[in-house]
């Protein structure tokens, strides 16, 4: 205590505290000292994520860079944090991982809370203008299909650098167990879109009887071989998207659909429409889809046989809320290991 007595101590004491209060210390488990950037008070406080390394067997993060595009949202943005740790601690390249979030805000609350969580991120944050679609949106059977974000993905070209050729889309409602640059290297043989495919689900009960007793509506899928895919699990060569102009005929779709009841499950149909029997198939453990439960209850579905890449909490019931209320479904503990939510606000590290 006699330190503190003297008084030419005390700018030493000032000048150490000014070290550990602006000059953060990073330690080789990628834990810092000093303070978190405060985030937004509307937005849920994370703990600080480790520091992700590449290896010695990456290449170059420019030219071996993998792009990944993601919404943020508030509701979601639990999801969205333990998506991006989990793409980050699977990954034998982290620091190969370039991410791009669209969201409808340009307020710095997403930017301030992403960097405070992952300090070493490579992202970059896009605006999404809401009014772009929301006169397009037609009420479907579930009122969160309905928020503008849903249809971000429908925009990735549009939004994403002009330089950019192709982006892996995800879902903020999974989390990857796997490297995503297995996925991101798939031979996309000249098409759009590459996603699992399931053609054993049936695939008219994405539509409704009026579109399918129209004989001109229903000849869309002629020559093809139609099969449900999932889009929030997609590589999207946004180079061929842009110059088939296909954000355009998406829309023409939704445009339809305002007059004419086509089907009930907000932004997936129009992309069936477009495309299903006509992108790349890729092996289904990269989407272990409908975690959540059916659209409406939400209820508790386990995993389907076969090796697992990516979890997909598809549906009603997201894990973080049933975590939280306390009536998980088993599935949602798979979850979990990846939440950095901070319960309780503590805003110094230690």
């Amino acid at each position: 205590m006699a330190l503190l007595s003297t008084p030419t101590s005390l700018p030493i004491l000032l000048g150490l505290l000014s070290i550990l209060l602006f000059h953060p210390i990073t330690t080789t488990s990628g834990i810092r000292l000093g303070f978190v950037p405060r985030p937004s008070p509307d937005l849920p406080v994370f703990r600080e994520a480790p520091a992700f390394r590449n290896g010695e067997q990456c290449g170059s993060e420019n030219a071996d860079g993998i792009h990944v595009a993601m919404t943020l949202d508030a509701n979601y943005i639990r999801g969205t944090m333990a998506a991006v740790f989990s793409l980050l601690q699977h990954s034998a390249c982290p620091a190969n991982l370039y991410f791009h979030f669209l969201s409808a805000h340009t307020t710095p609350k997403f930017f301030s809370s992403i960097k405070s969580t992952f300090p070493y991120l490579n992202f970059k944050t896009y605006a999404f203008d809401s009014d772009r679609v929301r006169g397009k949106i037609s009420k479907s059977i579930r009122q969160a299909l309905d928020r503008p974000m849903n249809y971000a993905r429908i925009y990735l070209a549009d939004i994403l650098p002009n330089e950019m050729r192709r982006v892996i889309y995800l879902d903020s409602d999974l989390v990857v167990v796997d490297d995503i640059a297995k996925l991101w290297s798939v031979d996309m043989e000249d098409m759009v879109v590459a996603a699992p495919e399931y053609c054993r689900a049936n695939f008219t009960e994405y539509f409704t009887n009026a579109f399918w007793c129209d004989q001109d509506l229903s000849k869309t899928f002629q020559g093809r071989n139609p099969c449900y895919f999932n889009t929030g699990v997609m590589v999207v060569d946004v180079d061929k998207w842009r110059k088939g102009g296909y954000t355009q005929k998406v829309e023409e779709w939704m445009a339809l659909q305002k007059r004419k009841r086509l089907y009930h499950l907000g932004s997936l149909p129009p992309f069936l429409l477009l495309l299903a029997g006509n992108i790349k198939a890729v092996d289904h453990r990269w989407n272990q889809h409908g975690l959540g439960g059916d659209n409406f209850e939400g209820r508790c579905r386990s995993l389907h046989p076969g090796p697992i890449s990516l979890l997909h909490w598809s549906g009603k019931g997201k894990p973080w809320l049933r975590l939280d209320s306390r009536k998980p479904c088993t599935v949602d503990h798979l979850w979990a290991p990846y939440d950095l939510y901070h319960s309780s606000r503590h805003f110094l590290e230690e």
